[in-house]
């Protein structure tokens, strides 16, 4: 292995090993759950993605085969991370929606904030409580 690969292995560890502490301190010291997630989601996977590259460089210089399990990692993690931000968050906003309906900015359109919104007249909510659409309802039975 020359050390021009040797640098390149070790900057993708020092640039993940960096990121994840930087995320690790931004989720202890942000001051409400809306900033701490952008630590964890952001930088912490930027850095564990980083530092799997690096291994997976590793692996593929010193024994010439792809790492396989690594590359999965690396897409199931930057696959999940924004889908489960994205959910955390839906869910912070649902519950504090009382506080926060009052400061959010007008849409400027005759819709509002999509997960405010009551459902469209036309949408029964099934037992669920999901809204369907009234045409795909089934006729009722003679």
């Amino acid at each position: 292995m020359t050390n021009s690969v040797e640098i390149v292995i070790a900057m993708c560890i020092i640039v993940g090993s960096v990121f994840l502490l930087v995320g690790s301190y931004g989720l202890l010291r942000m001051p409400d759950l809306m900033s701490r997630l952008h630590a964890p989601t952001k930088a912490t996977t930027l850095g564990v993605g980083a530092i799997l590259v690096g291994s997976m460089l590793h692996t593929f210089i010193t024994q010439g085969i792809l790492s396989v399990h690594e590359l999965l990692i690396v897409f199931f993690l930057f696959g999940t991370a924004p889908i489960s931000a994205h959910f955390i968050a839906r869910a912070y906003l649902l519950i504090h929606r009382d506080k926060l309906e009052s400061t959010l900015p007008d849409t400027c359109c005759q819709c509002g904030w999509s997960m405010y919104d009551k459902p469209a007249e036309d949408h029964v909510e099934s037992s669920g409580g999901q809204a369907i659409p009234a045409s795909s309802q089934l006729p009722a039975s003679h």
